[in-house]
């Protein structure tokens, strides 16, 4: 099939099945083009080393499933390490799922609150209902924590503007999302001690999700973005007003650290 022909095939899709547009503004080349027009070719955040921010890092995880579609042990060691820099804590995240997140920083923190579609709206999505009823399976009973629910593209935040220390983003991970849960996300910060963690910056540590990226920069105030990082060894970025010495990032770092693991596992009946 010739060029020209392929052009007219695929606009003939497109304008049969409009929906198909949106994988080609939303695919991470486009998104990739989209944020150099805007930010410069071959920008990104700046890497803090994670010994940098904690120089005493160490951390125990639980719970933690090791199922599909979670953050990785890392990732929440950072989130209970970001909680305790404060005393009387109160988090907020969007984007519940399993609740793992949230479980690992409720003995941590004063108020925990975490937002998501309810049931009945995560149906209406087709969504599959084994995958529907396993939200909130580590958060459910928690007593510090409250469960919000509606989208966060649409729920009223007010009540919760100004009262947060620590703000988790992991909802929806499409651009526009993305970008309505930043503006959101400072919108909630208590005072310059209160941080925000964005989940999947990468799919890995070494990439970078640019729709995400887009959405982070996008939404943060002009003034803030010197401020945002991405966090190594992590999928996270974060904001963060310390005074911190970041490197800059590249695709293939060498390791400079190692982690000492331990595991026990136990049955959740």
């Amino acid at each position: 099939m010739n060029l020209i022909k392929k052009a007219f095939t695929a606009f003939i899709k497109i304008l049969k099945n409009p929906w198909l547009l949106n994988h080609v503004i939303n695919s991470d080349e486009e998104q990739k083009k989209w944020f150099e027009e805007k930010y410069g070719v071959g920008k990104k955040l700046k890497v803090i080393d994670l010994l940098t921010l904690f120089p005493d890092f160490e951390e125990t995880v639980v719970p933690f499933s090791f199922a599909e579609g979670g953050s990785t042990p890392l990732d929440l060691a950072l989130l209970r390490k970001v909680c305790k820099r404060n005393i009387d804590t109160t988090y907020f995240e969007i984007g519940t799922w399993r609740g793992e997140s949230v479980a690992n920083v409720s003995p941590l923190v004063d108020k925990a609150f975490t937002l998501n579609l309810a049931d009945e709206d995560l149906l209406k999505l087709n969504l599959p209902k084994e995958y529907v009823s396993q939200h909130r399976l580590f958060s459910k009973d928690l007593k510090n924590v409250t469960h919000l629910f509606g989208n966060s593209s649409s729920f009223d935040f007010a009540k919760y503007y100004r009262s947060c220390d620590v703000v988790f983003v992991d909802g929806d991970h499409h651009y526009e999302a993305v970008k309505k849960d930043t503006e959101n996300a400072f919108k909630l910060l208590r005072n310059e001690k209160s941080v925000i963690v964005w989940h999947d910056y990468g799919n890995t540590p070494a990439d970078v999700r640019y729709d995400v990226l887009n959405g982070i920069m996008d939404g943060t105030p002009k003034e803030f973005r010197n401020k945002l990082y991405r966090v190594s060894n992590t999928l996270c970025a974060i904001f963060i007003q310390d005074e911190i010495i970041a490197i800059e990032d590249t695709d293939n770092r060498v390791p400079n650290k190692v982690f000492e693991i331990n595991l026990k596992a136990k049955s959740i009946s």
